[in-house]
Order: C-alpha cells, then structure tokens, then sequence
C-alpha cells in the first residue's frame, strides 16, 4: 500500500506534541494542544463553527460507508434527545468475515515500532481535532448535552484524553530496549555471549463497547491506548450513539490507508435493534482486550465471561461528598449547585449522597442545621437553573427514558427538599429537559439506605443525616467498599477529619477533592494532570489514564541469538 504520509513527515509533524504529552504526564502540570473555545477553530484546515454545522447537517439522512469488509447489511435508528431523527446508515458487519480481515493487518503495524505508531494516532487525533465543531454537533445529537459541553468535553477534552493514552502507551513500550548485548563472565574460559531482541507485540484485537453519554471522552483512552500499542481494534458503539465514534472509524480508517496501513486496524461493530451483539463480539477467542464504560451488571458479566480478554471497566459508583464545615458557605453551596445541575447529573463523576450531621455544620456565616444545608443548596440550584436559556445551556437533554423515570421516582423516596421542574427548550421542542431533585434520607433508616446506598444514574441526589462527622466517614467508607466511587468530595475545617477523609480515600483506593469553592467540580478531570477513577474500587478497574490501563495491551517478545 502506497503511503501519502511518509513516516519522516510524521515524526516531523506530530513527535513535538508527543513530547510535550510525556512532559505533561511527568509533571502533571496543565497542558493542551487541543483549544477548548469554539473560535479557536477555522484555521489551517479545521472547521469553524457554521462549516462545522454545514458538515454536520450533510451527515443526516445519508448512508456512512466505511468501505469495511464483510458488510452484510445497514443498520441505524439514532433519535437525539433534543427530538430529531439522525437518519444515518451505519454498516453492519459479518464477523466472521471482519475479524481475519482485522487481523491482516497486525503484522505491518506490529513492525512499525512504537513510535510511528505514536505519531500514526496523533495525526489522527489531529484530524478530528480539525472536525470539532461536527463531532460536536454529533455528541449533542446523541447524548443529549448542551453544544458547550458537547464541543469541550465531546471534543478537546475527549481528544486530550485520547493523546494522554498514546503518551502512556509510548512509555511503557519503549521502557525495554529494542536490543541488548549480554554477557556473562566464566573466568578462564570465553564469556558466555548473546545478542537479545526485545519486541512489544500486541494481544490481538481490543474491543471497545461504547457508551451513551460520552462516546468519545469515555471511548478514546482504550480506542488509542490499544490501537498505539499494536492491536487492531473493533468499536462497538451505544446504538444510541453511534455518530461520534463513526466519524472517528472513518478518520482512522483514512489516516491508516494514508500512512501505507491497513485500514481495517481499525473498524466498526453497529447493531440492529435488539441485536445485543456486545456479549457475541466480548467471547470471541480473537478479541483479547476490551474497554467497557456502563452499567455495573454488564460490566461485571464480561469481567465474568470474558476470561480470553484482559477487560478494563468502567462501571457504576455511589459518589459521596461529606459536608462537616466550609470556611466559604456561599462558595461551597454555588460549586455544588453547579456540579449537581451539569449535564443534568448524567456524569458518572456526579456527586449523589452529601453526608450532613443531623445538628448541622459549622460555616462561615454561623451554624447551619441539616434542614437549613439542605434548603440552602435547594435555593442555590434554583437561583443557577432560574433564567430558562442559562438552564438548557447547563442541563442538556435528559438521554433516555430510564434516567427520566429514576427522576420521576425519587421524589417519592423521602422529603423533597428540591423539586425536579420541566424546562422548554425553544430551538428543541421535544427535548425532555428536567432540573435536579434533592431528596431528605435518614442515614439510620433500613428503608432510606436501600436508595441512598444505590445509584440513581442522573438529577437525583440525597442529602442524608447523620449522627456526626465520625458517622459520616464511616458510611463514606462503607459506600466506597462496597457500592465504589468515581469521586468523593468533602467539606471541613477540621484537621481530623480531614485526615480521616484522606485515609477513607487511601484504604478504599478513591479519587478525593477537598473543600472545592471555585471554578474547579467535583465531576470534572483535566488530562495528563487528574486522575479519572482510581481502578481500586467496585465502580472501576482501571484508571484514566495510567501505566497500568496500557501496560497489559501488549507483551514483550524476546528474540536471543548467539553474538
């Protein structure tokens, strides 16, 4: 296959970012290549936003050909959840005939080595960087958040991810030589001599299950971590929210061809309704590595049944923040309000119970009681989703009609300290748009414990009573054994529990933020810098991103020769 893009014009063109991305990881300082603000975009070939909008619009109703093998059909269906229909065919695939297909190409890509591999997906990542604006219009589309979110975290940030994951899979690949010269001393006699070759060779093809509210942002760490560390790799999407991760089939498919690789290292799996081919596609003996973001059930059945493939999951958690004291009540009250109000709660980092003690806190404005805690954050969410058009623009859609019936729920759980209203969005009539409900539960209840020690996947939390701060980090400390947490926040002006917290977080092996009031969310990571999921908890196996989440796509093969 004759390459357009020469691996010299490659490392010319993308080694510096690589390099930048291994300093950010070492650091851990702030770094993006990737601008977040939609202006930055319609230069040197990137989209602005009404050419981005143009080319989002020009998708809809079309068929999406990816010219893969083994295509026996067409498939679609996606609804957004601001109420159009997408229209767009996707192909669906004879396994049996992709797969082999898939594997053809492992070879070429095994001996290219670990750098152009690098480079191979940054110019990919460079290319959907120059698309931002219509891979933001198709996250909307398809998970339901507002165009702000949809551009920064559907977009930069989900591509920041994706390059944090080819950083660390760089590391660990080329932390053994490619060769070794050995010698061994025998005394009088000639030492013994070898020459050694040492070979990263990948596990095979990795699978990587798409989800319904990030498919980028949750889809590429694992689309990259595997693809630069040699494996060919299959995108199972959310049929809900196939666009996004097409479009990114389709670019890596085009770069591959480009570079003079096959393009099939990397292909789609789209369904047909009710088809449920993630559990066929997750037992084949040639998927070796699969990436899952989703619910608990299905992720603890592939970590079950999948035993060929090395599995990382992202599952469900009970996130937790622990309210003892605030030296800045009005702080705290505004930062939460915001981190409960973002993308309607849809966020598997959302906080859902907030430990009060049942005498109340201690706050810069005197004490306040659990109910005046509890009421104050009410009347701060209130006061954030009051104006109608700010709202939309915080909440988004509500993205399927489960989330909408676990809200609809809730309120008959406890008091109803925030009720959950309905907000009309102009430009999308059919948009279900809902605020947060804040539900009262009692922490020594049986019957409120079975909802608070539950998740409630979307605008639902629970403000629970508790003897005290002591109480409190015990039952933080029962929620994240045995329930996991993506991210535990707490609010105290006392040493001691604090330490307390921090040790609860230690043990249990859990992502903790403290006495956040600014412009900084409990829900929100920063690439190369934070730490998303800890992989020590049930809510998780793995870390985004780390060593470890790359380190087990590959093995090192060792060659020995006589010198």
């Amino acid at each position: 296959m004759a390459a357009e893009l020469t691996a010299h014009e490659l490392i010319a063109q993308h080694r510096p970012t690589l390099d930048q991305a291994l300093e950010a990881i070492r650091t851990r300082a702030y770094w993006s290549p990737h601008p977040e603000h939609p202006k930055a975009y319609g230069e040197n070939g990137s989209l602005d936003a009404a050419a981005g909008k143009a080319a989002f619009d020009a998708l809809l109703g079309t068929r999406l050909d990816l010219g893969q093998p083994g295509t026996d059909g067409w498939v679609g269906g996606e609804v957004s959840p601001y109420g159009p229909q997408l229209d767009v065919e996707y192909p669906h695939a004879d396994v049996d005939v992709l797969l082999p297909a898939m594997k053809a190409g492992q070879k070429a890509w095994r001996e290219a080595g670990a750098e152009i591999r690098a480079v191979v997906c940054l110019e990919i990542l460079k290319r959907i960087s120059d698309r931002t604006h219509e891979f933001a219009h198709a996250v909307m589309h398809t998970s339901g958040q507002a165009f702000m979110m949809a551009f920064q975290a559907g977009g930069p940030h989900a591509q920041d991810r994706g390059l944090e994951a080819v950083a660390y899979a760089y590391v660990e690949q080329v932390r053994t030589p490619d060769t070794a010269e050995w010698s061994k001393p025998q005394g009088k006699r000639d030492p013994l001599a070898l020459t050694k070759q040492f070979t990263p060779v990948a596990r095979g093809i990795a699978l990587m299950i798409g989800c319904n509210t990030f498919p980028t942002w949750n889809g590429y760490p694992g689309l990259f971590a595997s693809l630069a560390t040699g494996n060919a790799v299959l995108v199972k999407p959310h049929p809900r929210a196939v666009l996004p991760l097409a479009l990114t089939v389709q670019v890596a498919r085009e770069v591959l061809a480009a570079a003079g690789f096959d393009p099939n290292l990397v292909a789609l799996a789209a369904e047909r309704p009710g088809e449920g081919i993630a559990k066929t596609l997750a037992t084949r003996p040639e998927i070796r590595i699969i990436d899952y973001t989703g619910s608990t059930s299905f992720g603890d059945w592939l970590e079950t049944n999948a035993r060929q493939a090395q599995v990382y999951t992202e599952k469900a958690g009970v996130n937790t923040v622990l309210v003892d004291s605030t030296a800045n009540y009005k702080g705290m009250l505004s930062n939460l309000a915001f981190s409960l109000s973002l993308y309607s709660g849809q966020m598997c980092t959302t906080p859902q119970n907030f430990l009060i003690p049942r005498d109340g806190i201690r706050t810069d404005e005197g004490p306040k009681t659990f109910d005046e805690v509890a009421a104050d954050l009410a009347r701060s969410v209130d006061g954030l989703l009051g104006d109608d058009a700010r709202a939309n623009a915080l909440l988004g859609a509500i993205v399927n009609p489960d989330v909408k019936a676990r809200l609809e729920a809730a309120a008959g759980l406890g008091e109803v300290a925030l009720a959950s209203r309905e907000i009309a969005n102009p430009e999308f009539p059919d948009a279900v748009v809902r605020t947060p409900v804040i539900v009262k539960l009692d922490g020594a209840k049986p019957d409120d414990e079975a909802a608070y020690m539950s998740e409630c996947f979307g605008p639902v939390s629970f403000a629970v009573a508790v003897d005290s701060a002591a109480d409190a980090v015990e039952l933080l400390r029962r929620t994240v054994r045995e329930k996991g947490a993506m991210t535990v926040g707490a609010y105290t002006t006392d040493d001691e529990v604090e330490r307390a917290v921090q040790e609860v977080c230690f043990d249990e092996a859990a992502q903790l933020s403290l006495n956040l009031t600014g412009g900084v969310y409990v829900n929100q990571t920063a690439a190369f810098s934070d730490f998303h999921g800890s992989g020590g908890n049930p809510a998780a196996n793995a870390a985004l991103t780390d060593g470890a989440f790359v380190a087990n796509r590959f093995r090192v093969v060792e060659v020995r020769r006589e010198a």
